[in-house]
């Protein structure tokens, strides 16, 4: 209700997108914003052209989030501004970078809302629960390398594997060595018109959208009565 209230009153919105989309966060805010708000498009520099670990992918987006967090600060002086994010602003998101800037500087008032994280929609979607009884629940970025995802994945017993992408190929074999592939599913574009939910296994070779997330349902105790003979 707070992220409603603000999203509707807000007279400065900014938000992030690829360049040449429309953002994922301003598509989900449709019909929401005032008349005559003022918006402000951060467009990453780089997405997935550059390794992430490349001195020359740290560099544009270093540069990116100070370009931004000086501009923000300037723009939040006159009136409220409002940063869209997807899911929840301190999970894995691109808020993160610019908080923590605007943190050191001091001079501007944060007020960060909670979010609903994309895998909360993702299980939901999926139909299942997500967790039992005593079941350890791992989220992993499918940016590992593979031999990295099998450890985690070996000791959970539930699992959560995002950014997902052209990684898929690595997270289908790691989850095939870990003899759980048979168990996930995929989800894309979850809580959307575009919602699709099917078993991993059935899911043809290839990229998928880089928001997708793969699940695996933990099957832990719950107070169930043995049938009787």
């Amino acid at each position: 209700m707070r992220a409603d209230r603000l999203v509707r009153q807000a007279r400065q919105v900014a938000f992030f997108r690829k360049r040449g989309r429309p953002g994922k966060a301003r598509q989900a805010v449709a019909g929401l914003l005032a008349p005559g708000v003022m918006e402000h498009a951060m467009e990453y520099p780089v997405t997935t052209e550059l390794p992430v670990d490349s001195p020359a992918y740290v560099q544009q987006l270093a540069q990116f989030y100070d370009h931004w967090c000086a501009r923000l600060a300037q723009l939040a002086r006159t009136e409220q501004l409002v940063v869209l994010c997807e899911g929840d602003p301190f999970f894995y998101g691109s808020f993160m970078h610019l908080y923590t800037r605007l943190q050191a500087r001091g001079d501007v008032a944060l007020q960060v809302v909670p979010g609903i994280p994309g895998m909360v929609g993702c299980w939901h979607a999926s139909g299942i629960p997500i967790t039992w009884g005593d079941d350890v629940l791992v989220v992993l970025p499918g940016t590992l390398d593979e031999d990295a995802l099998v450890a985690r994945m070996q000791g959970a017993d539930a699992l959560v594997v995002m950014k997902v992408g052209r990684n898929l190929p690595r997270i289908r074999r790691a989850l095939a060595r870990c003899d759980r592939l048979d168990a996930a599913w995929l989800v894309q574009n979850a809580s959307t018109a575009a919602q699709q939910v099917r078993p991993l296994a059935a899911v043809p070779e290839g990229e998928v959208p880089y928001f997708s997330i793969v699940l695996v349902h933990g099957q832990g105790r719950r107070p169930e009565s043995e049938s009787l003979e």
